[in-house]
């Protein structure tokens, strides 16, 4: 049976989005264990595949089961701000009560058998406080180590699918929002339907604390539902884009060109999703301080809109920018 959330009013006033670089962390040391994910992620697994091999996460690797189990909440626990940083959602790790703890790891050690009877496993539960205490540090060295340095790309990535996602929400509403956000979600009568993660009894329904929607871009091509109690219900989906073959770029139109100029004309015509200076920069080998002014030029004339998310500004197209480009 698939996994099913009957949302009612209370849970529909109440969706938000968020990033969380802590759960991206952990998204990513899932991925490592499942080889069913590496073929979208060639890329960054070849660029990493020498800083894993340095990483000892022998403990961590223990609670993170290879095929499907489950993964203590507490490592990865729902954020409660949009934008939270990596070291805010650490600390909260961190401050996770023993006997809730004990209970997650017991839960994921029965995922695997023989575990819980391990060194490891024996350890962990015989002093949870301890273990969250190692598991955090070993987190937050996978952090350093894998995705730090990459960070502000990644998060450019999960910002502009949010920015697509809530604009669906404004043109389409909730059936255009819940309809694309995966092959494997179902929306009809109030209800999301995520037909590729079975339903089970540990699985938390919906309960009028609304549901966060997490982009993820290391989670493709599963979706992650969760959090058992306290937390509040969650699906990790994958981000726009994320772990596709990068799109061949597009044609910058003559007549567009001379109008622009061909750099704007590129900027213009390949903004099909809102994206930040620094993204935009990397797309069109360009220096940011050059992409910064052609966006200025292309805002003044009414033909781009920008806003903040968090750290980033992300620059869409107004109507009139669609107008064009389409028109292109």
């Amino acid at each position: 049976m698939p996994l099913t959330l009957h949302l009612g009013t209370d849970d529909l006033t109440r969706c938000r989005f968020a990033v969380s670089p802590l759960c991206q962390t952990h998204e990513a040391l899932r991925m490592l264990r499942r080889p069913a994910r590496h073929a979208f992620h060639r890329d960054w697994l070849r660029r990493v595949r020498d800083v894993v091999a340095g990483l000892d996460l022998s403990e961590l690797w223990l609670f993170i089961p290879r095929k499907g189990g489950y993964t203590p909440d507490f490592l990865g626990p729902p954020p409660t701000t949009p934008n939270a940083s990596f070291e805010e959602e650490l600390a909260r790790m961190r401050a996770t009560d023993p006997a809730m703890a004990h209970a997650e790891l017991a839960r994921s050690l029965a995922c695997t058998p023989g575990a819980t009877e391990s060194p490891y496993g024996r350890a962990a539960l015989n002093d949870p406080a301890a273990t969250v205490r190692r598991l955090a540090d070993l987190t937050e060295r996978a952090w350093q180590a894998l995705l730090a340095p990459d960070w502000p790309r990644h998060q450019a990535v999960l910002e502009a699918d949010i920015a697509h996602r809530t604009r669906q929400l404004a043109d389409g509403g909730l059936e255009a929002l819940f309809g694309d956000l995966h092959p494997g979600i179902d929306w009809a009568d109030d209800t999301l339907t995520l037909r590729m993660y079975a339903d089970h009894k540990e699985a938390q329904g919906a309960d009028g604390r609304g549901i966060l929607l997490m982009p993820s871009v290391f989670v493709r091509p599963d979706v992650v539902s969760g959090f058992a109690r306290p937390w509040q219900p969650t699906v990790i989906y994958p981000a726009r884009g994320q772990g596709l073959p990068p799109a061949p770029a597009a044609e910058v139109p003559v007549a567009l060109a001379r109008l622009l100029g061909h750099h704007r004309a590129a900027i213009l015509t390949g903004l099909h999703t809102p994206a930040s200076t620094t993204a935009l920069a990397d797309r069109h080998g360009l220096a940011p301080s050059s992409v910064s002014a052609h966006l200025s030029v292309l805002r003044e004339a009414g033909l781009l809109v920008s806003h903040r998310r968090g750290p980033y500004v992300l620059y869409g197209r107004t109507a009139l920018g669609e107008a064009l480009a389409a028109g292109a």
